[in-house]
Order: structure tokens, then sequence, then C-alpha cells
């Protein structure tokens, strides 16, 4: 399996750096709770002395959606949708216990994480422009067309899963109860991102192993001459 942004993305966005990380072995009965606390403490503590708009990993994701044509109040990368939701409500909600560690970590470093079930992903990853022609399905069931030059995470198929780069992940590779091998990506793009992304990485690296007893394999990308190919993992 090959994880790889387009020649495109890293001309237009030369600041991304990229962490993709591949879990195995996971359940859904795994109780997660108290090593969440530390990632949501963290994201709070940062909330205190300054507003989302003002981190500078959000900053970036701002002005890297603005250089799609996207309007970054409208259209938000994913960590900061988390960081608002903390922001207002205290807690993030709880869906699967990866998704759960995912969403936390993204919101202790502002960072956007995805992920997606491996299984559902049919052969390789790329992120990269549509064409115009690739299905997205979202949670609500619906089938949506992204428009031509629009970002976004497609498989060999055809099938997009996730919307805006970072903005709006699809149902068909969701991680779900069943799921049991995972498909990490971390992108950033402020000043930074290749000590942040691999931090990210160390985090997830480190909880994973501890909460699922495996050992999970990560690489941190950090330019075109740099794909990743997952073989024989798990």
């Amino acid at each position: 399996m090959l994880v790889v942004h387009s020649s495109e993305i890293w001309q237009t966005h030369p600041t991304l750096v990229a962490g993709i990380l591949y879990a195995h072995g996971i359940d859904a009965s795994a109780e997660v709770g108290d090593r969440l606390r530390p990632h949501r403490e963290a994201a709070c503590r940062r909330l205190e002395s300054r507003s989302v708009s003002d981190l500078p990993e959000i900053r970036a994701w701002r002005r890297g959606f603005a250089a799609m044509g996207l309007k970054p109040t409208q259209y938000r990368c994913a960590s900061e949708a988390l960081l608002r939701r903390l922001g207002k409500d205290g807690h993030l909600p709880r869906i699967h216990p990866l998704i759960d560690l995912c969403n936390h970590v993204s919101a202790r470093y502002a960072i956007p994480v995805g992920v997606f079930d491996r299984d559902f992903v049919a052969g390789d990853m790329h992120i990269r422009e549509a064409v115009g022609d690739e299905e997205h399905v979202t949670f609500g069931g619906s089938v949506e067309h992204p428009a031509p030059g629009e970002v976004v995470f497609a498989d060999d198929a055809g099938r997009v899963h996730s919307r805006r780069w970072t903005n709006r992940q699809g149902a068909h590779a969701a991680v779900r109860a069943s799921t049991q091998r995972g498909l990490i990506v971390v992108e950033a793009l402020h000043q930074g991102a290749v000590t942040d992304v691999g931090a990210v990485l160390e985090t997830l690296r480190r909880e994973i192993s501890a909460i699922w007893g495996t050992e999970p394999h990560s690489h941190l990308v950090l330019g075109p001459n740099h794909p990743i190919r997952w073989e024989e993992m798990g």
C-alpha cells in the first residue's frame, strides 16, 4: 500500500510535513478514558492563553485553505474543529477508542490527524487534486462528487475518504467496531512542523502500544521523493 501526496500538493504547499502510522491489532473494547485525559488537559491549557485562531498550527492551515480558494472560517481543518468543540463543551465526543485517541492527540498538538480503516481503502491512498468523477460517501449516506481541483484523499477505486484535504472525512473507510487495522495520516504546514509531527507520531505510537499491546509502524514524510509503502504489516 502506497500513501503519497501528489507533486502538485508539494509544489503548492512546500512547508508540508506529513506523518504516516499503521496500527494493527485494534479492537473497539479497549478502555482509553484515563489515557485521553492528559491530552485533553494539555489542549485546554493552550486554549487558556490564546484563541484557537491564534495558534501557529491553525494559522498555517488557514493560509493553506485560503490558497486552495476556500474561506478559512467556513471550512476548517479537522484540528481547528476539534479545538473549537473542546473550548465550547470542555470535552470531545467518544466514538471509538482509536478515533478518540487520535482526536485528543490532534487537539493537544493542534495538528490534523486522519484515521481510516485500512481494509476499506482500495489499493493506494493518494492526497491529490480531484478529477471530478470520484465518489465520497457522507456519514448521512449520500454520495458527493468533489469538484475538479479540490484536494482529496482518494484510493485506487476512485473513492474519496476525505474532502477539502483535512476538512471532512467520509464514511466508507471510517473506523468502526470491526476495525482491526488503522491507517493514520498526520499533516502540518507551520514552521516547526518537522518536530511537532514527529511528536504526534511518537505520542500515538506510544499510546497505541500501551493500549493494544501492538507496535505500530510510523514514518515522517518530508518531501515528494519519500512516499511510504506498507507491505505485509499486520
